[in-house]
């Protein structure tokens, strides 16, 4: 009989947490795995048949993080009440929770009698966590808090990095305090396709222009079409706004389509695409930044700075700095620059290969293995 496992995800603004949890959990197949999405349903990621889908009521953020979004006032109670109901019902040997305590801390509210439930129930409560956290304007009382939460619900940290490009450490100086085990699965990417690096040819070069979730970064979408179009045919691009991309925005992008340039809300197979273009430009997340490792291909990154958000930039800076990509700045976000930096960054030569773990879902899956007990 296979370990049961609960997989609480919670995305707020765009989908990257949403993509790499679904990552994580299509490596599963050795799991019974419930997962628990918290945002918004993101159409076109499907979960393998055998992974049971749990929708909560839906809870989204502000472009600027600056409010929790909710269907009703008593959104939370609704959502706690399911939580703890699957919880009795499954009877899981094993709690996966993305990001929080890290982060999500408007979550505690369902989470923190979740983790509790869980506790009484002696389920084991694992953390799942990115490269690179979000600085908070009252860090010191932040990182005491989740050090708290980690040391009296949690069993286990995975820290999905490669600890030799990017440590949890640089951006939560607390670590030595946490008393549970903290492991390093490697970054989670998905699996390249079989068709070798991009590689520019005889014929038009062809960019891709995406923005994740679509929330934010329609500003640089809108730079990217109409640089686009200033190259007058010198390349061709595929812009990929994101399924929440406002409808007025999606429109004006649409409006300003033309035979070099096509507009579409996503794409199930992004990563081929990808792998067959020459250039992308996009913003700097955690997920955009592993396709980037994983084909190879040159980059253009904006990164999101809303409400002070540093994580990304962090990242970008990172992933210049080895030269895997290059940024994109504030005063260059208009068609004209932007059509410079598109022209130089094709006639540059691709960066070379750097000795990195994309190992993160196989790891992840193979720790969970060892550590979930068998009943």
């Amino acid at each position: 009989m296979k370990r049961r496992l609960l997989f609480y995800c919670q995305h707020v603004l765009g989908m990257g947490h949403f993509v790499r949890s679904r990552e994580i959990v299509k490596g599963l197949s050795n799991f019974d795995v419930w997962f628990v999405n918290g945002g918004e349903p993101v159409q076109g990621l499907d979960f393998p048949p055998e992974v049971q889908v749990v929708q909560l009521p839906p809870v989204s953020s502000d472009p600027e993080f600056q409010a929790v979004r909710g269907s009703h006032d008593g959104i939370f109670e609704e959502r706690r009440r399911i939580l703890i109901e699957l919880l009795h019902r499954v009877k899981p040997q094993g709690l996966i929770v993305e990001m929080f305590p890290f982060g999500r801390r408007k979550f505690a509210q369902e989470l923190i009698p979740l983790l509790e439930a869980c506790d009484r129930a002696q389920t084991r409560t694992v953390c799942s966590v990115r490269d690179i956290l979000v600085a908070k304007k009252d860090q010191a009382r932040h990182e005491g808090q989740v050090v708290d939460w980690l040391n009296r619900h949690f069993d286990l940290v995975l820290v999905h990095s490669d600890w030799r490009m990017q440590s949890l450490e640089e951006t939560f100086t607390r670590m030595p305090e946490v008393t549970c085990p903290i492991e390093y699965t490697g970054f989670v990417a998905e699996a390249p396709p079989r068709a070798s690096a991009p590689r520019l040819t005889n014929e038009r070069p062809r960019i891709v222009a995406s923005a994740g979730g679509g929330r934010v970064g329609f500003e640089l979408l809108n730079a990217s079409v109409q640089a686009a179009n200033l190259l007058d045919g010198r390349v061709a691009m595929d812009v990929y706004t994101g399924p929440f991309l406002a409808e007025d925005q999606f429109q004006l992008l649409s409006a300003q389509s033309s035979q070099w340039v096509n507009v579409e809300r996503f794409a199930p197979d992004f990563l081929d695409r990808l792998a067959a273009a020459d250039l992308l430009v996009s913003m700097a997340g955690y997920n955009t930044c592993m396709n980037i490792l994983a084909t190879g291909i040159r980059a253009l990154v904006h990164p999101f700075a809303g409400n002070g958000n540093d994580e990304q930039l962090r990242r970008a800076r990172n992933f210049e700095r080895l030269g895997l990509l290059r940024v994109i700045k504030d005063g260059e976000l208009n068609a004209h620059l932007l059509a410079e930096r598109i022209e130089s960054t094709l006639e540059a030569p691709v960066g070379r290969p750097i000795d990195v773990d994309l190992s993160g879902v196989a790891s992840t899956a193979g720790k969970l293995e060892r550590w979930l007990p068998y009943v």
